[in-house]
This record gives structure tokens, C-alpha cells and sequence, in this order.
């Protein structure tokens, strides 16, 4: 599962600005040169896609578009996590440090 999400994040990384990307030729590049506000916005929007699909689908629309909406979001969080110099892994990192945790637990556990 996990290598999918490294190929993909090479790719994104391969289009930072920094990195030869360009603005001109590539989507991820764009969003890069736009800047966290950009990237932000585009989350927002694919979150809200995401949520209006599952809203669709449990009205007995199409599931398949839940799919198709949940990979634009993650994607995009992976351009953000990109932007912050992180990767996939530290997610699935973080997500293996919780595991067992109670949800509530862990959230009172936080200092912030």
C-alpha cells in the first residue's frame, strides 16, 4: 500500500519549484508557485467535494465518486505535506503511534 504513496510523493516532490518544476507544464508546480493559500484552498475544496459525495452516495448516489473524491483530497494533502518538507510515511508514522489508543485518550494527550 505504502509504495504507491511514495511514488506518487516523489513525483510531487520532483515538481517542487526548487526542483526543476514548471509552473508552465505542470498542475502540482502551479500549485507550489501559488503557495500555501493555494494548496489550502484546493484542500478545502476537495474535502467539500469528498463530503458531498458521501452525502450523495448514502441518498443512493454513486459510492464510486466517494472513492474518486477521497483520492483528489489525499493527493492534494500530499502536496501540502510536500510544501512542509513531510511525507506519506510520517502520516502512516503518526497513524502506527496511535493505534490502540482511544481516540479521546490520545486527543487529551495532546498539549495543544
Amino acid at each position: 500500500m505504502s509504495e504507491i504513496l511514495k511514488r506518487v510523493a516523489d513525483v510531487i516532490e520532483s515538481r517542487k519549484i526548487a526542483n526543476g518544476g514548471d509552473p508552465e507544464k505542470s498542475y502540482v508546480a502551479r500549485l507550489f508557485s501559488k503557495g500555501d493559500d493555494a494548496i489550502l484552498k484546493k484542500i478545502g475544496e476537495e474535502a467539500t467535494e469528498t463530503v458531498m459525495a458521501a452525502k450523495d452516495a448514502r441518498a443512493g448516489g454513486d459510492a464510486s465518486k466517494v472513492l474518486y473524491e477521497c483520492a483528489d483530497l489525499w493527493f492534494h494533502s500530499m502536496v501540502l505535506l510536500a510544501q512542509f518538507n513531510l511525507k506519506p510515511q510520517d502520516v502512516i508514522d503518526e497513524l502506527a503511534r496511535r493505534e490502540g489508543l482511544s481516540g479521546i485518550d490520545e486527543k487529551a494527550a495532546r498539549t495543544e
